[in-house]
C-alpha cells in the first residue's frame, strides 16, 4: 500500500487477539503499523508484533525487491512494535538499527544486544539523511514509554508518530463509529495519564508542516489532521468534550442498577445532552473510562460493601485518578440499609483530583427506593441536566 510515492505500508493486521496488552478487549482486532521510506538509503519505520515476523519481514522483501534497507528506525520498544528487531538484523546484516539511546538499553533487556556496531543513537533535532528525504527525530518521552521518539520526514511532510494518534481495530475493519471512538478508548485507556507529555509533544508539531500522520496503530490519517490533532489537544488538557451525563453504577440486588436507570431516564426527560449508563461489573470498563473523560458530568452509584464501596467501584475511580481525571462535575448515589458511608469514601478517593466539583445534591438509599430518595433523585436530575 502506498501512502505517498516514496513511503509505503509494510504492517499486519491481527484479527485472532481478544485482549490488547492483556486487559483492553479488541472485537475489531489490532493494527500493527510499520512503514518503508524508499530513497538512495531505505528506512524501515519500526516492527510489528512477535506474532507476524515472518510475514512482515516478507512485506518488507515485497516492497523492496532486490533492494535491502540501510536502517530500522525504532521509534518505541513496547514488543508489539519492537519484538522483531533481531530477525530483521539477522535477515539484513548490513543494516543499522537508530533508535534513542534509552531504547538501546531496553533493547539489551529484551534482546541480551543492542547491536554494538550496527545501532546509531538519535535524540531531539537530530536528522537522518536517506536522500531526497530527511528523517527529524523529535523526542517524545512518556508518550507512553520514556525511550518514545517521533519522526518527521520533510519531503513528504509526514508524522511518525509512535503510539500516538492510533486506536483500536485491524486496517481491514469497518468501523462503524469512526475514528474517534476507538482512538478514545485506546488514549484514555494506555496514554490518558501522560497527558502533560502530549502537550509538550503537540507544542513540537505545531512547528511542523504535517500532510500525513502515520501512527502505530489505527489507520494512516492525510485528511482534516486539525481534527486528529485538536482531539489530542482536548484529550491531553483533560478538557470535557461534550456535554452529556455518565452514570456508572454497581449493584447487588437491583436497588441501585434501579436508582440509576431511574436517573438516566429522569435527565432524558429533561433535555440532556446525552446520557451514557454502564453497569460496572458487567460492561467494558474501558468504555465507561472513556465516556467518563468525554463528557463534563459524571454520576458514580454503589453500595456499601464491607465497610467500603463496591469493588468494580473502587477499581472504577482508580482508573479515573490515575489518567488525571479533573474539570468535572461528579454525583453521588449511595445504598446502604444500615450505615451508608459509600459516598464519604468515594468523594476522598478524588482528594487528589484537580477541579473537580461536586454536585449540590446527592442520593441516600437505605436499601430500596422510597419518597425521600425519589424526590433526591429529582434534585439531582434537575442539577445535572443543565
Amino acid at each position: 500500500m502506498f501512502i505517498t510515492d516514496d513511503i509505503r505500508y509494510v504492517g499486519v493486521d491481527d484479527h485472532d487477539i481478544d485482549l490488547f496488552e492483556g486487559q483492553f478487549e479488541v472485537e475489531g482486532g489490532m493494527a500493527y503499523n510499520s512503514y518503508v521510506i524508499v530513497d538512495e538509503k531505505i528506512a524501515v519505520m519500526d516492527s510489528v508484533d512477535g506474532n507476524f515476523g515472518e510475514q512482515w519481514i516478507a512485506n518488507v522483501e515485497a516492497v523492496l525487491g532486490d533492494r535491502k534497507p540501510d536502517y530500522l528506525v525504532v521509534q518505541h520498544m513496547e514488543p508489539d512494535h519492537s519484538a522483531n528487531i533481531a530477525l530483521f538484523m539477522e535477515h539484513f546484516p548490513e543494516a543499522v538499527v537508530v533508535s534513542s539511546k534509552m531504547a538501546q538499553m531496553m533493547m539489551t533487556q529484551f534482546f541480551g544486544t543492542a547491536f554494538a556496531g550496527r545501532n546509531l543513537a538519535v535524540g531531539e533535532g537530530d536528522t537522518l539523511e536517506l536522500g531526497a528525504h530527511t528523517l527529524s527525530f523529535i523526542a517524545a518521552p512518556m508518550v507512553h514509554w520514556p525511550e518514545v521518539i517521533m519522526t518527521y520526514d520533510a519531503k513528504d511532510k509526514a508524522l511518525f508518530s509512535a503510539d500516538g494518534f492510533g486506536k483500536f481495530g485491524a486496517l481491514d475493519y469497518d468501523d462503524p463509529e469512526g475514528w474517534a471512538c476507538e482512538a478514545r478508548r485506546y488514549y484514555f485507556g494506555i496514554v490518558g495519564k501522560f497527558g502533560a507529555s502530549v502537550q509538550a509533544v503537540l507544542q513540537k508539531a505545531a512547528g511542523l508542516d504535517i500532510a500525513v500522520i502515520c501512527p502505530l496503530h489505527g489507520p494512516v490519517l492525510t485528511e482534516d489532521l486539525g481534527y486528529y490533532i485538536e482531539k489530542y489537544d482536548t484529550w491531553s488538557a483533560y478538557r470535557p468534550e461534550d456535554r452529556g451525563v455518565t452514570i456508572c453504577y454497581t449493584s447487588v440486588y437491583g436497588h441501585t442498577k434501579e436508582a440509576a436507570e431511574k436517573l438516566a431516564a429522569l435527565l432524558e426527560e429533561k433535555g440532556c445532552e446525552s446520557v451514557s449508563l454502564f453497569d460496572l461489573a458487567r460492561d467494558d470498563m474501558f468504555e465507561a473510562i472513556e465516556d467518563a473523560f468525554r463528557y463534563d458530568r459524571l454520576v458514580l452509584a454503589t453500595t456499601t460493601y464491607a465497610m467500603d464501596i463496591f469493588p468494580f467501584m473502587r477499581t472504577f475511580i482508580e482508573g479515573l485518578t490515575e489518567r488525571e481525571y479533573q474539570n468535572r462535575r461528579v454525583a453521588f448515589i449511595e445504598n446502604g440499609s444500615w450505615a451508608p458511608m459509600a459516598k464519604r469514601i468515594m468523594c476522598g478517593m478524588f482528594e487528589k483530583s484537580k477541579d473537580i466539583t461536586f454536585a449540590e445534591n446527592s442520593v441516600t438509599i437505605r436499601g430500596a427506593l422510597n419518597a425521600q430518595s425519589m424526590a433526591q433523585l429529582e434534585a439531582l436530575a434537575e442539577e445535572f441536566a443543565v
